[in-house]
């Protein structure tokens, strides 16, 4: 006979086990959702009609490009905003100070597109700790349009994603109760050049995991969720937003500072702006059919731990409930959960479990790595491509309680206290191994961007 504790702790078991098959497959659903989302709208991109329209029956889009220093694929990245296919747009390309190394890429490209309306805007207005607000204010403020394309000095664009990119944003909603399109964002998909491992460990996560969760987070819409990386938006829908993400009221109006100088005090102005269009305007984001390509420079296993670790530190001050759930949505922890529960129930060996498991999550990976690419992963790429995405696996987990201790993040040699909503402030000095850190990397620029 049993007893009654036996009883209790057979039902705890049973029900913990129903709970963690449940959860495994809702992230199996979700990782499925990204892929067959992935294949619709990345696998086919038509060309826009107003890439060849005449320049009057073409809204103007203004594209901003802060820069600072010499970036990885600097020239490409930035010619790429010069061959666009669209008759109405200026460039506006913004450097702190007239020493940047960038400018004599910026000068010798606009030489060579003299056609190209392509200005450069020197000197920065500071207006928070986020350097690339205070490089964006004046370009922000001179653009000669209302529709402004804002991309980080590493990406580079299909000619025909500015067109595309319009089109999305002015997409007529299907009834009068959907959302107007207020940001239309693209997915990153890395390419690297360099041999170093955590250039390939960061290829690997954003061109698997991480596309695959974006996409599919995007595909539910049911809170905001955008990177940085290549966004376009409205100056007059960013001129009524402050960054409070609450419900804007006429009350608020001349009394809290609106516009993109607002978002100087966050370091991941991005996300914020995007989640002040959503929260307090009520409108909503769209994703393009185009892939926003970042170069991915020199970077360390040691470099890409520290980005990590600042980027999960700054979500948890902004969705702690998310980012504590972090953990349990990675494959390793996944898979110990669901094995464990598929013995309890069906009497499944975890060891055949283990194989089946991630050789199906990684085949998930690869056809959305192809979806974004145009192409599958190259057969000669193959092992190097693999060892990475493992060890992007192994340290998901060790990374994320290594940025769960502490709330300060270093930033260009810099410490930063993240605050409760996301906003940072400039924190004391630097430890010895930020200190030696930051000396072995002089002189790099890193972009604020967020991840998924």
């Amino acid at each position: 006979m049993m007893d009654a504790g036996d009883l209790d702790r057979d039902f705890l078991l049973f029900t913990l086990a129903i709970v963690g098959l449940l959860w495994y497959t809702i992230l199996w659903g979700i990782g499925l959702l990204g892929c067959m989302t992935a294949r619709k709208r990345y696998r086919l991109r038509p060309r826009s009609p107003s890439a060849n329209a005449p320049r009057e029956t073409t809204p103007g889009v203004s594209i901003l490009r802060p820069l600072k220093g010499l970036d990885t694929n600097l020239y490409e990245n930035l010619e790429s905003t010069f061959t666009q296919e669209y008759p109405n747009f200026e460039i506006l390309l913004s450097v702190a100070d007239e020493e940047d190394q960038a400018l004599p890429v910026v000068r010798e490209l606009i030489a060579k597109y003299p056609n190209v309306d392509a200005k450069v805007i020197v000197g920065e207005e500071v207006v928070g700790v986020n350097p690339k607000v205070n490089n964006l204010v004046k370009s922000y403020r001179m653009a000669a349009n209302d529709i402004l394309w804002v991309l980080d000095s590493n990406i580079t664009a299909d000619p025909g994603t500015l067109a595309r990119s319009v089109d999305a944003l002015l997409r007529p909603t299907p009834t009068s109760g959907d959302k107007r399109i207020a940001l239309v964002h693209h997915v990153p998909l890395a390419f690297v050049n360099e041999h170093k491992l955590g250039s390939r460990i960061e290829e690997a996560f954003l061109n698997t995991n991480h596309a695959k969760m974006y996409i599919a987070i995007n595909t539910v819409a049911i809170d905001s969720c955008v990177v940085g990386k290549s966004n376009m938006y409205r100056r007059s829908d960013i001129e009524h937003v402050n960054g409070t993400l609450r419900p804007v009221t006429s009350k608020m109006h001349g009394v809290v500072p609106c516009g993109l100088p607002a978002f100087g005090r966050f370091l991941a102005e991005d996300n914020m702006i995007a989640g002040a269009l959503w929260h307090e305007l009520d409108l909503r984001h769209d994703l393009s059919c185009d892939v926003a390509r970042n170069a991915v420079g020199n970077m360390s296993v040691g470099d890409y731990i520290t980005r990590r670790v600042r980027w999960i530190r700054v979500r948890k001050h902004m969705v702690l409930a998310a980012t504590l759930l972090e953990p349990f949505t990675e494959s390793i922890i996944l898979s110990l959960i669901a094995a464990s529960s598929s013995k309890y129930l069906f009497g499944v060996p975890m060891l055949l479990f283990f194989p089946l498991h991630f050789a199906a999550w990684l085949s998930v990976d690869l056809d959305v790595y192809a979806s974004l690419a145009g192409f599958p992963l190259p057969s000669d790429r193959t092992w190097g491509f693999l060892i990475a995405w493992g060890a992007r696996e192994i340290l998901a987990l060790p990374i994320w309680v290594i940025a769960m201790f502490g709330s300060r993040v270093e930033w260009r040699g810099k410490q930063y206290q993240v605050l409760r909503n996301g906003e940072v402030e400039q924190a004391g000095s630097m430890n010895w191994f930020d200190r030696l850190r930051s000396s072995r990397r002089q002189g790099d620029y890193e972009r604020i961007d967020l991840e998924t």
